[in-house]
């Protein structure tokens, strides 16, 4: 929320004195009062988060799936969302229409050599969708699955067919899991236009085989590899910005390490910024943070550090420099502070919410409680975070929302919800669902056609900040981001 010393430092900036002192001259009495309103209002603001953006949900699919997994698109399209079953199903639901269709056939059934499909009592199944940057031109698509005592990437093609991909795929990437939990399995593309694919730790517990820090294993990762169109075994090459590339005793394929079981991860649409939702032991959950363009290599510190906390592992050393903290814990609590598994979201970039614009949303699956905030990596800094329970569940319909194994997004970048035991639910306005007109103006921060009051207020609601009212895109709402507003008043 904007505060007393942060309102003081703005006004006493000369530069910015100078501004409001030429704008106030050439401003209608109205349009001054309604600045001078908002400022003193802005002023006298309680220190607490704000509660942004009125939200609701819509059930999209209410029955047909079986242990729904993930959901998302495929570039370009808009008319398609893509479903993950557990048991090594992608089903599609067609959102061209007034009313959402789940089509009968499946995309892709691979289920004979999917392992731990048949239920919710394990991690294990078809976990992880992408689709390559350039699939409308060489239609290759890639998976991640548990298979026997292995995980397992693979591609395949879409056929003639848009609906149905070829049945018949290639590995490009297998290892050995000793144990049937922890077992990652988020795989997407990277605005570098690589491949990134998260592998949990191995399962059981506290890691007994120190894998995560393990440089030769596979375990307890985040890879990147480059895909190849077409080619041969292995199908892919490896950037060579990777960090650890021509090491003797490390993976070439491995970006960074430290993770205990990264349940879903996400790049954010506009900035590029990674998120990685990483899930806990006995004691915290954590959301873990790369800024766009930032080196490989960074360690995340699981097995000996939990959260924040200290597990007394070795394998690591707790505290150290080298080590990458999370930007978020929360503790294994009931009610509506914690939880006990973490299922990690995405940075809001659709056009239906646009008070949102840079909101990241997350969940915890077992006290099926959202919460989302925003976050300035420049000052490591989160604001605005707020629990949304009330607004995600019930739907609409009335229908409750709970088992969120995952968010996802469709190529408008709108926001759903998978809920474990069959259902996708879309993030909605209060006011309703619909299309999206066309963009606003970068300074119409309310998108209603008109430069006012209520635009400034949200500016300097979110001031020092980032996402609404960085009108100049430069990742921080100042000054700059002010004259352009006030220089568009009206």
């Amino acid at each position: 929320m904007f505060k007393k010393s942060a309102l003081a430092a703005l006004f006493n900036t000369s530069s910015t004195t100078r501004l409001m002192t030429t704008r106030a001259r050439t401003m209608s009495s109205s349009m001054a009062a309604a600045v001078v309103a908002s400022v003193a209002a802005l002023a006298v603001a309680p220190a607490a988060d704000a509660q942004v953006g009125s939200i609701r949900t819509k059930r999209i699919v209410a029955t047909g799936l079986v242990y729904p997994t993930y959901v998302t698109h495929a570039p370009g399209d808009a008319s398609r969302l893509f479903v993950l079953e557990k048991a090594g199903r992608i089903r599609i639901v067609d959102i061209s229409g007034a009313t959402p269709t789940l089509l009968t056939t499946n995309f892709l059934n691979i289920d004979p050599i999917v392992t731990g499909g048949a239920s919710t009592g394990d991690e294990q199944g078809l976990l992880g969708l992408a689709f390559d940057p350039n699939y409308a031109k060489n239609g290759q698509f890639y998976v991640y699955y548990t298979g026997t005592g292995t995980n397992n990437l693979a591609r395949y093609t879409v056929s003639s067919n848009p609906n149905v991909a070829n049945a018949t795929g290639v590995v490009m990437m297998t290892w050995s899991d000793p144990f049937t939990n922890h077992n990652g399995g988020w795989i997407d593309f990277g605005p570098d236009g690589n491949l990134y694919i998260a592998t949990g730790d191995g399962g059981s517990a506290n890691d007994p085989n120190n894998a995560a820090q393990n440089l030769t294993s596979r375990l307890g990762k985040i890879h990147r590899i480059k895909p190849s169109v077409g080619g041969a075994s292995p199908y892919y090459t490896v950037p060579a910005t990777n960090p650890y590339v021509g090491g003797v005793t490390t993976d070439d394929t491995i970006w960074s390490f430290g993770m205990r079981n990264p349940w879903r991860c996400s790049f954010d649409a506009d900035t590029g910024d990674f998120w990685i939702g990483d899930v806990g032991q006995n004691a915290a959950e954590e959301i873990d943070f790369q800024v766009a363009g930032a080196a490989g290599g960074r360690n995340y510190g699981w097995r000996c550090t939990e959260g924040t906390l200290n597990t007394g592992l070795t394998g690591c050393t707790f505290g150290s420099p080298s080590l990458t903290g999370p930007i978020h814990t929360y503790g294994h609590v009931a009610g509506t502070t914690g939880g006990y598994s973490l299922t990690g979201g995405y940075v809001y970039r659709g056009c239906r919410m646009p008070e949102l614009q840079g909101t990241y949303f997350f969940a915890d699956y077992v006290n099926n409680n959202v919460w989302s905030f925003r976050y300035n990596a420049a000052t490591n800094t989160k604001t605005q975070f707020t629990l949304r329970n009330t607004s995600i569940t019930p739907s609409i319909e009335s229908a409750v929302v709970n088992q969120i194994v995952s968010f996802g997004e469709d190529a408008n970048r709108e926001m759903y919800i998978v809920d474990h035991g069959g259902q996708i639910f879309k993030i909605i306005p209060s006011t309703g669902d619909g299309t999206c007109a066309p963009p606003c103006a970068a300074v119409d921060l309310d998108c209603n056609g008109t430069i006012n009051a209520a635009d400034l207020a949200v500016l300097l609601g979110n001031w020092g900040g980032s996402g609404a009212g960085d009108i100049n895109g430069d990742g921080g709402v100042d000054a700059t981001d002010l004259a352009a507003l006030l220089g568009a008043w009206g």
